[in-house]
């Protein structure tokens, strides 16, 4: 069944869309809560939280990418899980990520920096807009997607030596547009 027909479905509150949804893309909201959580079942959990979270949410909402919809909703229903249970497993691929980035973005909860955050992400949009398709692409995957190295690297085609490397230079290479941009 296509995306449109999925949404279609949503849009209409048939259950058939949580059906269809979870035959097309619970393996691929499953492998991005896996990711996040480290536990196979929290992913299912996660999986059958996503679809309820699609199913109140179209409407209002009508997706045009279907699958970046439900990534979006796996994204934040992992890291509320991760909240709610106020624990993040160390084994998990989202706190080794996110340990990474720690030196390259601004911390903090105060209300100003808060207030920054739609000027960070444009200029991380920008960075990006920078990068090769490879670099991109590595850099999402890991950073958006929480992909282990060894997933990225048969991704591009490269060694996990390389993609470590890359990541590495990626890092600092934001690291340094942010500052040029006066946002750390």
């Amino acid at each position: 069944m296509q995306d449109a027909e999925i949404v279609a479905l949503f849009l209409e509150h048939d259950e058939g869309a949580v059906s269809a949804a979870r035959e097309k893309y619970g393996r691929y909201i499953q492998k991005i809560a896996y990711n996040f959580t480290g536990d196979l079942s929290d992913s299912e959990e996660l999986l059958n939280d996503v679809l309820l979270r699609a199913w109140s949410s179209i409407p209002p909402q009508e997706p045009k990418d279907l699958r970046s919809y439900l990534s979006m909703l796996t994204r934040r229903a992992a890291v509320d899980l991760l909240r709610k249970r106020g624990r993040q497993k160390r084994s998990s691929e989202y706190s080794v990520s996110l340990s990474e980035l720690e030196e390259c973005l601004p911390g903090g909860s105060d209300p100003e920096r808060e207030a920054d955050s739609k000027l960070l992400a444009e200029a991380m949009n920008r960075w990006l807009n920078t990068l090769s398709q490879e670099q991109r692409t590595a850099f999402v995957c890991r950073y958006y997607y929480s992909d282990p190295i060894s997933a990225i690297a048969k991704n591009i085609g490269a060694s996990s030596p390389k993609v470590k490397s890359m990541l590495f230079r990626l890092r600092a290479g934001l690291k340094a547009f942010l500052e040029k941009e006066e946002i750390l």
